[in-house]
C-alpha cells in the first residue's frame, strides 16, 4: 500500500541518519580517548599499579574504548539493515537511504 511504502522509506531514512550520527559519535569518542592518554610515555606512567586498580587516565581511556566498541557494533548492525533494505531493489527505499545518509552527514 502507499502508506506502507511511505513508512518504509521514512524508517530507512531515519536509520541512515542514525548510522551517520553514530559514525560521528565514534569520531568524537576517538578524539576524547586520544586526549585521555598520558602525555608522557614513560614506563612508570604506562605501568599498571600492582594492587589491580587503574589510574584515572587509564580508566578514562578504557571507558572511551568500550564506548567506541559499542558504537561500532551498533554501526555495523545498522549498516547491514540499511544494506538489506536497499537490496530489496526498490527505487524509493534506495532514495530514502541516500537522502537519510545525506541528511545525517549534513546535520
Amino acid at each position: 500500500s502507499r502508506a506502507g511504502m511511505v513508512l518504509s522509506v521514512l524508517v530507512i531514512l531515519l536509520l541512515s541518519m542514525l548510522y551517520e550520527a553514530i559514525k560521528m559519535g565514534k569520531a568524537v569518542l576517538l578524539r576524547r580517548a586520544l586526549l585521555a592518554l598520558p602525555r608522557s610515555l614513560s614506563r612508570e606512567v604506562l605501568a599498571e599499579p600492582e594492587e589491580g586498580g587503574t589510574g584515572p587516565a587509564q580508566g578514562r581511556w578504557f571507558r572511551y574504548h568500550v564506548g567506541q566498541t559499542l558504537f561500532h557494533v551498533v554501526q555495523v548492525v545498522l549498516g547491514y539493515m540499511v544494506m538489506l533494505a536497499v537490496m530489496s531493489y526498490n527505487a524509493w527505499v534506495f532514495l530514502g537511504a541516500i537522502a537519510g545518509s545525506t541528511l545525517g552527514y549534513f546535520v
